[in-house]
C-alpha cells in the first residue's frame, strides 16, 4: 500500500513544481487529477471544492478510481462513454449521476480532457472538471431565472439543487438545505445550461494552463494538445490501464527507436529497481547494468535482441540506490500481424 500511495506522489511530483498543489487547492473549481498508467486509473489530486462536494477528505479520495462515486442509479452508458473516451485519448462533456459519501445523489456535468507530455506526445493524467447541474424550469409560463434582485433557486424534476462557481452563495448553506431530495426523480437525466457547459470549458482550460506553467520547472513541459515527436512511440491509455493489472516487473521496450528505449514500465519494477516512472521511460534497460555485471550475459541479450529471437538470463542488476540483485531476465519479441 506504501508503494502504491509513494508511486501517486510521484506521478504528480516529478512533473509540477512543489507549488502545483498549492495554487490548484486555491482555485474555486471541482475537479480530480487521475493518472491512467498506475494500476486501476487512481486519483493523485483532488481539488478543496471537489472534497466540500463529494463530503470525502483527501485520504479517503487520493489512490482511488472515480468510481467510488458512482451508484445504483449512475447511467452504465455514460460510464461506458467515459472509458471509451480514456481509451481514445480524447475530451469528454457529459452529464453524470454521482453519490456523495453519505449516499445522497446529484447531477452534475462532467467535463474530462487529457494532459499530454510535450517531448513525447504520451498522456500523463487526466483533468475531471465536475459542475453541479442546477435545472431552471418553468413556473406559471414565466421563466425561473438567476438573474434579477428576487429571483428564488427552486428546482423541480431530475436536478437536486447545487451551487454554481460563481454565485455567491455559501456552499456549505446549500450543501444542508440540499439534503433533502424527497419529490425528486433522480433517475430522469438532466441537461446541463449552456452556461454550465462554458463553465467547465473555462475551468479545463484554465487548469491546463496551470500544470503547464508549473511543469516547466522541473523541465517536463505538459500541454493540453498532443505534440508527438516523428517516430515516437506512445503507449495508449487503454493499454496502459490493461498492463497495469499484470503485478509482474517487466518493461516494454520499442526496437524501431534509437537506442531501443524503454516506452512502458510497471509498478512492480519501479518498485523492485527504485526509479520513478519519469526516470525510466525513453532510456535503454542498460542503465540497471553496473560493474559487475557479466558482459558476457549482455552479448548475448544483445545477439537476441538482433536475431529476433526470445531469451532466458540470469543477470546481476543494480537499483537506484546502488544495491544489487540478481534477475532472472527473460526477452521476448512482441510481433505485428505480418510477423515483424
Amino acid at each position: 500500500m506504501e508503494s502504491h500511495l509513494a508511486l501517486i506522489e510521484q506521478s504528480f511530483n516529478s512533473y509540477y513544481s512543489i507549488w502545483a498543489r498549492e495554487v490548484l487547492d486555491e482555485l474555486p473549481e471541482s475537479f480530480t487529477i487521475t493518472d491512467a498508467c498506475i494500476s486501476d486509473h487512481p486519483i493523485v489530486f483532488a481539488s478543496s471544492a471537489f472534497l466540500k462536494m463529494s463530503g470525502y477528505s483527501k485520504d479517503e479520495v487520493i489512490g482511488q478510481n472515480g468510481r467510488i462515486f458512482q451508484g445504483p442509479k449512475t447511467n452504465r452508458t455514460s460510464v461506458m462513454e467515459i472509458r471509451e473516451a480514456i481509451r481514445e485519448e480524447r475530451a469528454l462533456q457529459i452529464s453524470l449521476l454521482n453519490y456523495r459519501k453519505d449516499g445522497t445523489p446529484f447531477w452534475m456535468l462532467f467535463h474530462m480532457s487529457p494532459v499530454f507530455g510535450k517531448e513525447d506526445g504520451r498522456v500523463i493524467h487526466f483533468v475531471a472538471v465536475q459542475v453541479p447541474i442546477l435545472r431552471r424550469n418553468r413556473l406559471n409560463g414565466s421563466s425561473l431565472s438567476e438573474e434579477g434582485s428576487g429571483f428564488r433557486e427552486i428546482v423541480f424534476g431530475s436536478c437536486r439543487r447545487e451551487v454554481c462557481l460563481d454565485s455567491l452563495v455559501d456552499l456549505g448553506r446549500v450543501l444542508a438545505l440540499d439534503s433533502d431530495t424527497r419529490g425528486l426523480n433522480i433517475e430522469e437525466p438532466c441537461e446541463a445550461s449552456e452556461a454550465e457547459k462554458r463553465k467547465a470549458t473555462f475551468a479545463i482550460n484554465h487548469i491546463l494552463s496551470v500544470l503547464t506553467q508549473y511543469s516547466e520547472s522541473t523541465g517536463k513541459l505538459v500541454c493540453g494538445k498532443r505534440c508527438k515527436l516523428p517516430g515516437a512511440t506512445v503507449i495508449s491509455s487503454s493499454l496502459n490501464i490493461s498492463l497495469g493489472r499484470i503485478q509482474q516487473s517487466f518493461v516494454l521496450t520499442d526496437p524501431q527507436l534509437s537506442d531501443m528505449p524503454i516506452v512502458y514500465a510497471s509498478d512492480a519494477f519501479l518498485k523492485l529497481t527504485g526509479y520513478a516512472r519519469g526516470e525510466v521511460l525513453g532510456r535503454n534497460c542498460r542503465f540497471l547494468s553496473g560493474v559487475e555485471t557479466d558482459s558476457s550475459v549482455l552479448e548475448k541479450i544483445k545477439k537476441s535482441i538482433q536475431a529476433e529471437q526470445a531469451c532466458t538470463v540470469r543477470i546481476l542488476n543494480y537499483r537506484k540506490n546502488k544495491s544489487t540483485f540478481w534477475n532472472l531476465l527473460h526477452i521476448s519479441p512482441v510481433r505485428n500481424a505480418t510477423g515483424k
